[in-house]
């Protein structure tokens, strides 16, 4: 017996923000790893490029196991007394909350490879424990198109407002402590967020809530875990990954996200050293830069969540890759060009009033990040909206709700990706020459360094972005389309075996990539009987 539309809770507006200031974590620790780690590694820890790029790479490899398991597990915990009485997500969420302020450790500085690799792979766990259950929690709240949008919608405001905390923290402190280039700088914002995450994570346990128990579920005794079975776990897991990977929809969806995703991460990696090479600029300048571009896309968020419902989830990626593109453009025409006063503080240069006010800086400074905070904004909002629906589209095919597993297998390949491309980003700068600076040590980089930080900065992303776009092309989930494919649902769940008409049916074999005789479990895609505590098996 399933749950329809009508049994379940209806959101209200403090449960889309109470869910989405998740991503205060799942972003904000993000947009801290991603922007300042690695050169805080390489300019604080007298650590090499490799290094870095090792450290944050290495942990991301080991979730190849931890991400999809932890989603599996908390997909059958529903079996367990635990699962019943606490939450087969939230269990997870609770045990992160006493131990995410140990993010703090990850920035101690004059610590040793080995330190900062345990520390990370560490923290790693904690987010990953955090991030895949949390991120099944809007797909199990509504079924609803419109509903989803905002669960995405809020969550993504929320991590474009921890981005700019991110980025503009450094520049507080500085200003509070004094200490300009200073590795203490970084202990503290690390302690402020790490307290922080648990913060969100206590929001998310109160005001979220999972999908209620079917009457089959109820009539199932809890019992605990079979060890012996749970032996078993790592080959059913894996065919139960690959098994995503037959849906179509999803397999153009990883295309969306990891050319989003990727081209940022390159960005993230290499946008420091750009401006602390080519600009001259130091922590101040690199934070404020960072901050701009942040309010950028904070901006584009709010307009994505409005523009992916009108003209669908491609030709708003498709928009958002060209505004990015046009920003990486314009940097690389900074390079070659290199106006005076780009060492100067941000706020200075922009302000009219101010004697270092120069038109020519305002623009190198600002319209870059500006363009490229409107771009990547699109960019992180379009594939966390499709995602709400694709366990919509697996259950089509599966009679089954796997939102846990669709959420490891992205976390998964997202993770895998990233660490694939900041091992290769630190490998490129440092064989192009570059040599990290211990703080004060005036060291000055070759030309061949810095054109190789300059040309990675642009030609990665632009790389990774077009490579996105090309493999999603003829990706067609959109409000229509959806809603066609809940209205097959229902028939299918019903017992029909026929689609309601020609045009439902090339919709929903679009979408899953599958013959319509053969959805709602009638292909070998996952075992014939779904587990009882999963609604809608196959009839």
């Amino acid at each position: 017996m399933s749950v329809t539309p009508s049994q379940m809770r209806s959101p209200r507006w403090y449960n889309y923000w109470g869910w989405g200031s998740g991503d205060m974590l799942g972003a904000g620790a993000q947009a801290v790893i991603t922007g300042w780690l690695f050169y805080f590694f390489t300019t604080f820890c007298d650590l090499t490029p490799v290094e870095a790029g090792l450290i944050l790479g290495l942990p991301r490899l080991l979730e190849a196991i931890t991400c999809p398991l932890i989603g599996y597990v908390s997909d059958n915990l529903r079996h367990t007394w635990i699962g019943r009485k606490i939450g087969r997500r939230k269990i997870f969420l609770l045990i992160t909350i006493p131990l995410l302020p140990s993010f703090a450790l990850i920035f101690v500085s004059g610590q040793t490879f080995a330190y900062y690799l345990t520390i990370f792979i560490f923290f790693e766990l904690l987010y990953t424990m955090f991030l895949i259950p949390w991120e099944t929690l809007a797909a199990e709240m509504t079924k609803d198109y419109k509903e989803k949008a905002k669960f995405a919608g809020a969550r993504m405001l929320v991590a474009q407002s921890s981005a700019i905390l991110a980025s503009y923290l450094p520049t507080l402190i500085i200003n509070r402590f004094g200490g300009q280039d200073s590795a203490q700088t970084f202990l503290i914002m690390a302690t402020i967020f790490g307290l922080l995450f648990s913060l969100v994570v206590l929001i998310v346990v109160i005001f979220t809530w999972e999908r209620p128990y079917t009457e089959d579920e109820k009539a199932v005794v809890a019992k605990p875990l079979d060890w012996g079975a749970a032996l078993m776990i790592p080959v059913k897991m894996f065919r139960d990954l690959s098994s995503t990977l037959r849906i179509r929809a999803f397999r153009q969806h990883l295309s969306i996200y990891l050319g989003g995703y990727i081209s940022q991460d390159i960005f993230n990696t290499a946008f420091p050293i750009f401006v602390a090479t080519v600009m001259a600029g130091a922590t101040v300048m690199i934070s404020q830069m960072m901050t701009a571009m942040y309010v950028a896309q904070l901006v584009s968020v709010m307009i994505a969540i409005h523009l992916v419902i009108r003209i669908g989830p491609v030709v708003a990626y498709r928009s958002a890759a060209a505004f990015f593109t046009v920003a990486l453009l314009l940097l690389l025409v900074f390079y070659w060009v290199r106006p005076e006063m780009m060492s100067q503080d941000l706020f200075a240069v922009v302000n009219p009033a101010s004697s270092a006010f120069d038109l020519s800086a305002v623009f190198w400074l600002l319209t870059p990040v500006i363009l490229a905070g409107l771009g990547r904004g699109t960019l992180n909002f379009v594939p966390w909206s499709v995602y709400n629906y694709l366990p919509d589209i697996d259950e089509a095919v599966t009679g089954q709700r796997r939102e846990g597993i669709f959420a490891g297998v992205m976390t998964l390949v997202r993770k895998l990706a990233q660490s694939g491309a900041i091992i290769l980003t630190g490998w490129i700068i440092e064989t192009g020459g570059y040599v990290s600076p211990v703080a004060g040590a005036g060291i000055v980089q070759t030309p061949g360094a810095v054109a190789t930080v300059a040309a990675l900065l642009v030609i990665g992303p632009i790389a990774v972005m077009t490579l996105g776009a090309i493999l999603s092309w003829s990706f067609r989930l959109d409000a229509a389309s959806h809603q066609v494919l809940m209205n097959e649902i229902e028939r299918l769940r019903a017992g029909e075996v026929s689609p309601s008409s020609p045009q439902a049916q090339a919709v929903v074999e679009d979408l899953t990539g599958w013959p319509y005789a053969k959805l709602w479990g009638r292909n070998p895609l996952v075992a014939k009987t779904p587990s009882v505590s999963e609604p809608g098996g196959p009839a």
